[in-house]
């Protein structure tokens, strides 16, 4: 069985690195590329793909976007999030949105097609650290995050807003009206009880959530 793959990632670089990697198996084969957000959502709903490797971020829409758009239209998706992230917090938002597995970028190359090979089985891989704080978050006396209760957008501007960018250069970045991020702000601000920017950036260095 040849397993088709496609890469949705913004950075040719690592675009090339992963074909490179890909090309020396020899059961996986690269079969299309994304360079971003909507350029992704199209060529997943197009097919032609077993497993897609999809950046978490990338302009136009994030990776997270694209993944609810694409579980919308055909749930038996296969979908490995790939991120520079190392928190809990990204792998969690991911496997609930519907993806079948969640590495950092730097994960061993072993790992990495041993997980493609599992997904295109129809499997799914979750590691055992992750697995065991995802039971405890669905556990009725579990404790719940501020950040938690925050939509993935509003988690965007909250770490934009806590690295000291202004409204108008998030509404640049994200490709929405400043109007529209205004209210992602006050949303923010009524879901986590807090007052000001200032509040907003101790908690995102408290909780580590730039890392």
């Amino acid at each position: 069985m040849i397993i088709k793959v496609l890469i949705a990632d913004d950075h040719r670089l690592f675009r090339d690195g992963l074909k490179r990697i890909l090309a020396e198996t020899a059961d996986i084969v690269v079969v299309g590329e994304a360079t971003d957000g909507p350029d992704a959502l199209e060529k997943m709903r197009r097919g032609g793909w077993d497993v897609a490797l999809l950046d978490v971020n990338m302009p136009g829409m994030n990776g997270l976007e694209v993944l609810k758009r694409v579980m919308n239209d055909d749930a038996k998706r296969q979908v490995l999030m790939l991120s520079t992230y190392h928190e809990d917090e990204y792998a969690i938002r991911t496997i609930r949105a519907g993806a079948s597995a969640y590495l950092t970028k730097n994960s061993p190359t072993d790992l990495l097609i041993s997980v493609i090979r599992r997904l295109a089985n129809g499997g799914k891989y979750i590691d055992a650290k992750l697995a065991e704080k995802l039971l405890f978050d669905l556990g009725p006396t579990s404790t719940i995050s501020l950040h938690s209760t925050l939509s993935d957008r509003e988690l965007d501007v909250l770490k934009l807003i806590a690295v000291g960018i202004s409204l108008t250069e998030i509404s640049q970045k994200l490709a929405l009206s400043a109007k529209t991020v205004s209210t992602y702000r006050a949303r923010i601000l009524e879901k986590m009880n807090m007052q000001n920017n200032a509040q907003l950036v101790r908690y995102v260095a408290e909780h580590k959530l730039l890392e």
